[in-house]
């Protein structure tokens, strides 16, 4: 079974992530950073764990807003690092653990939050930043991460009551995964801090201090709190401590704190804090009881003939191609597919056996590959065939047979639009 070792805090600013990058080590200035997070790579590399499960938010880099949500996890298998307008930072793509992430995805659905899920997103510094001070990665990372973004800049945002809960959901989540897995969490975010604004350069340290005593011995006292509680003691953006709570959920009610520094340099008190769970391990029914309750919904699908639910595993394998297909919405997408598709599958970067089932447009194969319908609804629309022939091919049956089984035999579609050319089914009488 998996199991949480541990968690660690840590403040995510980009002064951090500026300061690694430029060496600052011996500046008196930035030095009190790299000695705070000094005892968190040694504790780490002691205790060696497989995966960190990283709680961050995005800043308007990977999620804007024309599509912005609670909470989103992570389920690709990997995250490179984000450019936020200065270039990319010189370091390597972690790798993600999509079996966990996945488990955890359907684990936190079943308890009813409603997530979003995300692959193919790069990662900006609210999880590099003290992610490249933490954990070595010349010339690769030494684990894989699931990463949970919070989305804390649009309100309305989740409650610190809600991310506490959904915290509790994730220990259970991550104990009952059947893979002998050593999780740590990593919980980033604030202190006090105000960017925006007359108020900008807003700190309260006797909070920060206060903050770092409740999520320590009384997190119950912080679910309490509003986001005007947040905003009025550590600033709006500090706010974004609430994300704490997620970590602080998924551990034992006593913790023990190995380890815990603040520093205030400038615009934002930089916490770094470990501690590990003071709890009994969880009895093997309770778990077995728990995945049952994960998968109860979907349960019985699979034997379903001819089915082919569309898990998380199934959009991460099939997600390439299904990028392709979705990016024939785009004119230009469109025009260089019909004009060269060998040369659009392969600039694509599509694997052999991917171009190999879109060229034989092997409808059916795409399905069981990993390929949504509505993307193979898509291609048939910018190649001229209807819906009702890729149903056909599904079923392995000719156009006039599917159509048989029919009340409409003569009903012919697809979501083509004002682009497509005349289709020589438009006009085409079904037997």
């Amino acid at each position: 079974m998996a199991r949480i070792i541990g968690a660690v805090a840590a403040s995510h600013t980009p002064a951090i992530g500026f300061a690694y990058d430029r060496q600052k080590q011996n500046d008196p200035v930035w030095k009190p950073i790299f000695e705070a997070f000094r005892p968190v790579q040694q504790w780490l590399a002691g205790q060696k764990p497989d995966v960190l499960f990283v709680i961050y938010n995005d800043h308007v880099t990977s999620f804007f807003f024309d599509h912005y949500s609670a909470f989103a996890l992570g389920v690709g298998d990997s995250y490179a690092v984000a450019d936020e307008g200065g270039g990319v930072r010189d370091l390597p793509p972690v790798k993600g653990h999509t079996g966990l992430a996945h488990h955890i995805g359907a684990a936190l659905v079943a308890d009813e939050f409603d997530m979003s899920f995300f692959q193919g997103k790069p990662l900006d510094h609210g999880c590099f930043s003290p992610l490249s001070m933490m954990w070595p990665h010349e010339p690769a990372w030494p684990g894989k991460i699931v990463p949970l973004q919070v989305g804390v800049l649009q309100f309305p945002v989740p409650s610190a009551l809600r991310c506490y809960k959904l915290g509790q959901s994730l220990r259970k989540a991550i104990e009952s995964y059947p893979e002998d897995l050593k999780v740590a969490l990593v919980a980033t975010g604030g202190l006090s801090h105000q960017v925006h604004g007359e108020r900008a350069g807003f700190n309260n340290t006797a909070w920060d201090e206060r903050f770092l005593d409740l999520i320590e011995k009384d997190p119950v006292t912080l679910t309490r709190m509003t986001q005007a509680d947040y905003a009025r003691l550590g600033g709006m953006e500090g706010a974004e401590v609430i994300m704490w709570l997620v970590m602080r959920g998924a551990l034992s009610a006593n913790i023990k704190c190995l380890h815990r520094t603040y520093y205030l340099p400038s615009m934002t008190g930089i916490a770094t804090a470990i501690y590990e769970n003071e709890a009994v391990e969880p009895m093997a029914d309770v778990n077995a009881d728990y995945r049952r309750h994960i998968g109860h919904q979907l349960a019985g699908a699979e034997a379903l003939t001819g089915t082919y639910p569309f898990t998380l595993a199934r959009s991460v394998k099939g997600f390439r191609l299904n990028k392709f297909l979705h990016d024939l919405i785009v004119p230009e997408k469109r025009a260089a597919f019909l004009a060269d598709e060998n040369q659009a599958t392969r600039a694509a970067g599509l694997s052999a056996e991917e171009q190999d089932m879109l060229r034989r447009r092997d409808w059916r194969t795409m399905i069981r590959y990993g390929v949504s319908f509505f993307m193979l609804e898509k291609l048939g629309a910018v190649t001229g065939v209807s819906n009702l022939h890729i149903y056909a091919a599904m079923r392995g049956e000719t156009l006039e047979e599917f159509q048989k089984t029919r009340n409409a035999p003569g009903a012919l579609y697809s979501v083509a639009g004002t682009d497509a050319k005349r289709l020589a089914w438009d006009e085409e009488p079904v037997a």
